[in-house]
């Protein structure tokens, strides 16, 4: 084993996988943000979900002022448009022309916007922000709806594998690069054994 520095650079030395995932906001009164975001999950089995943001971001001030957020999972044919959402902001915090021309939809539930065409989409109240964890925060929301693309999901008498092939998952090797997950294998779980 070679030892590391537990520092940032840590993780740009040793790929990871991560979901990659486009968090919605509402910015102001009539304009929407969308930002990609790599350290994002469920939180346990209860609906829960949160996402690490920066402070200084727009995210992180959208969700502060208006209490909720969307999430959308892209799919791999939609990496140029989750990197567009990565546009930087304009000095005077005017709405990014790249963003306004993303394929977007309006979420039903909460004020934002989701990804049009993505795998999974998101819709979430804010429980807890936790600051302070350096120069990272991390926000919880509570989903309050879900929507899938009917490909994407998991049904009887499918086997798991087409289900993959015929709409693989977009996971994130941070720093800089991207993969489709499409071949699965089972987890060799042990007999008795209870999530």
């Amino acid at each position: 084993m070679v030892a590391l520095d537990p520092d940032p650079s840590l993780w740009t030395r040793i790929f990871i996988v991560a979901p990659l995932v486009v968090v919605g906001t509402r910015e102001g009164r009539d304009d929407y943000d969308l930002a990609p975001k790599h350290m994002a999950t469920p939180l346990g089995w209860t609906g829960l979900f949160g996402f690490s943001c920066n402070p200084a971001h727009a995210t992180y001030r959208n969700v502060r002022e208006h209490g909720a957020f969307t999430v959308s999972y892209p799919r791999p044919e939609q990496v140029v448009v989750t990197s567009l959402t990565a546009t930087p902001r304009s000095s005077d915090h005017e709405a990014t022309p790249g963003l306004i021309s993303l394929p977007t939809l309006p979420a039903e539930v909460v004020e934002g916007r989701v990804l049009r065409d993505a795998r999974l989409v998101l819709e979430c109240r804010v429980e807890q922000i936790l600051d302070g964890l350096d120069d990272a925060s991390f926000v919880i929301g509570r989903i309050v709806a879900a929507r899938a693309r009917p490909e994407a999901l998991r049904t009887t008498g499918i086997d798991d594998e087409e289900v993959l092939r015929r709409d693989p998952p977009l996971a994130f090797l941070p720093p800089d690069r991207y993969a489709s997950v499409c071949q699965s294998h089972p987890f060799p779980f042990p007999a008795g054994f209870n999530r």
